[in-house]
C-alpha cells in the first residue's frame, strides 16, 4: 500500500487525485504563510531590528492566519468541504484538550 492510498484511507478521500490537491493545497498554504512574513517586517521594521515580542505576536497571530489560508487554497482548488471538515476536527481537538 502506497503512502498517497493510505492518505486517502486515512481522509476518507474518492480519489488519488484529490490527496494531491489537499498535498497541494496545504503546500500553497505554508508557502504563502512563510513568504508573507518578511515584507511584513520590514514594512514594520524597515531598519532591520525587530524586537522579541513582534516575533512572538507573529508566532500567535500566524495561527489564525494559516486557518484563512487553507480555508482560501481549499477553495481554490475545489476542496473546501474536505478543509472545513478539518478545521472543525483540528478546533474541536483543541478545545476538548482545554475542558480537561
Amino acid at each position: 500500500m502506497s503512502w498517497l492510498t493510505k492518505l486517502q484511507t486515512r481522509w476518507k478521500v474518492n480519489s488519488l487525485g484529490q490527496v494531491v490537491l489537499i498535498l497541494i493545497v496545504f503546500a500553497c498554504t505554508g508557502f504563502t504563510v512563510l513568504f508573507i512574513k518578511q515584507p511584513l517586517f520590514e514594512y514594520w521594521y524597515p531598519t532591520g531590528t525587530k524586537p522579541l515580542w513582534a516575533s512572538i505576536a507573529y508566532w500567535i497571530l500566524i495561527f489564525p492566519v494559516y486557518n484563512v489560508f487553507l480555508l482560501f487554497y481549499g477553495f481554490l482548488f475545489g476542496q473546501f468541504r474536505f478543509f472545513w471538515d478539518f478545521e472543525k476536527r483540528f478546533f474541536y481537538r483543541i478545545m476538548s484538550n482545554f475542558k480537561k
